[in-house]
């Protein structure tokens, strides 16, 4: 069989038919400091979050080797190359300490048995058919957030996690940083009495210029990257630049995501959901108005205003009227977490910002120590650290697969509000809206051949 038809064969699900192979780690092979005694790891998008967050996090732990790159854009395999070999020579001082391997299609990347683990760091609608491929492959994966595009293929990407058994962490990495974990734990244990309100600070992305067709640039696999989403004429700003690695056009395209509910927004419901004792249900309605530019390329939504119940009580409210961060409130006082100051990038949209990461509307509250008979949560202090830890202890780690489906989820149905304007109620069970059928249009797309989750057997 020829290379290509095999890996447009692969494409299509064959590699559910290989089964599960036993494939030995790496890592427990070899002396202390031999390659063989690492996670052998291979890097599957090489742009702005895997260059900045995903390889530093990850090869700064001398458990971890960086092993391979793959990109659809061949310059940016060729600079991420160059930046994985630079750091390792200034690590050990070796300059021919490892050759990083190169792929242009991580289908064929994901054939090779000496890699243990990849991290996807693609853009948004890339995201669940990697994931399950490479389950199925017998890799490991972390996941760069929004968990999927679609609720349909999250709930498809977490059946295949299920099924294989492998690690999969989200990179959901603020239940790796103290004050959320914190505050999740006070409101829990019952430091500002009933929890009765959230509340969610997330700006919106501003419109953006009409954009002429350009032709394809050399070593770009334009028709790939659109992946299953409908064919499109290139353009730069709708894709990524060509030169550096500032934000990327595509997060702010309706065909790509759902723009900031799901970018920033998973993380904010991810860890609001910690709090709320919520991470394995959802809301039971939803309702939303929203801004959307009326011309222009960039279509997600603006300003915004969602509201969501629970079946505990709790009603969350989002906008980017609020401070950027988690606000819960309770009938004994408040409690506000957020990163402080922090922001992605100085292109990202923001929230009002307040400096303090972590605030109470008494100082006490904070102080407070958690008895060793009150509710303590997983405790990690590196979210990448935490997916290594548990690829060798094959425990479950801090962000697993269902809890990021369904903090995605709660981003989706709340982009589905925006777009349907009336109150829908949601049966977090059954995944779907009930006695909707305009809403559940919404929770899945076609997927233009020969890609999507839908081609994967497993």
């Amino acid at each position: 069989m020829k290379r290509r038809k095999f890996i447009n064969n692969l494409a299509l699900g064959a590699v559910g038919t290989f089964g599960f192979p036993t494939i030995v780690p790496a890592n427990v092979l070899g002396g202390k400091d031999a390659p063989s005694n690492k996670i052998n790891i291979a890097q599957i998008g090489c742009g702005r979050i895997a260059r900045t967050h995903d390889l530093p996090g990850t090869w700064k732990h001398d458990k971890a080797r960086i092993m391979a790159v793959c990109d659809l854009d061949r310059h940016r395999t060729e600079e991420t190359k160059q930046l994985v070999e630079e750091y390792y020579t200034k690590k050990t001082g070796q300059s021919n300490y490892i050759d990083v391997k190169m792929y242009d299609d991580y289908r064929e990347m994901l054939l090779n048995k000496d890699i243990d683990a990849v991290m996807i760091s693609t853009p948004d609608f890339w995201h669940a058919q990697p994931a399950m491929e490479a389950a199925l492959a017998g890799k490991d994966i972390y996941l760069q957030k929004p968990t999927s595009l679609t609720i349909h293929e999250g709930r498809q990407l977490a059946n295949v996690i299920k099924k294989t058994g492998r690690i999969l962490q989200v990179g959901t990495q603020q239940r790796s940083t103290s004050q959320f974990r914190i505050a999740a734990e006070l409101v829990r244990n019952g430091r500002i009495g009933k929890l009765h309100t959230v509340k969610i600070g997330l700006p919106g992305d501003p419109s953006g210029p009409p954009a002429p067709a350009m032709p394809v640039p050399k070593g770009f696999n334009f028709d790939m990257w659109l992946g299953s989403t409908p064919e499109m004429a290139y353009t730069e700003i709708a894709v990524h630049p060509q030169k550096g690695y500032d934000r990327p056009g595509w997060l702010r395209m309706e065909q790509f995501g759902a723009g900031m509910i799901t970018g920033w927004g998973q993380h904010h419901y991810d860890s609001a959901a910690w709090g709320m004792d919520t991470e394995y249900t959802g809301p039971i309605s939803v309702e939303a108005v929203a801004e959307f530019p009326k011309s222009g390329l960039w279509n997600v939504h603006g300003d915004f205003m969602s509201k969501a119940e629970y079946a505990n009580g709790i009603t969350m409210y989002t906008s980017g009227g609020y401070q950027n961060g988690i606000r819960y409130e309770g009938s004994e006082g408040w409690i506000f977490v957020s990163r402080g100051d922090y922001a992605a990038t100085p292109s990202d949209p923001t929230a009002k910002v307040r400096s303090k990461a972590l605030d109470a509307s008494d100082p006490k509250i904070l102080q407070s120590v958690i008895g060793e008979k009150e509710i303590h949560l997983y405790n990690s202090e590196d979210q990448h650290g935490n997916w290594l830890d548990c690829i060798e202890s094959r425990k479950e780690p801090i962000s697993p697969i269902e809890i990021g489906h369904r903090a995605c989820t709660v981003c989706l149905i709340t982009h589905v509000a925006m777009k349907v304007p009336r109150k829908l109620q949601w049966d977090p069970t059954k995944e779907h809206f009930v006695n909707d059928a305009e809403a559940n249009t919404w929770l899945r797309r076609a997927q233009r051949a020969p890609y999507g989750t839908d081609r994967i057997k497993f």
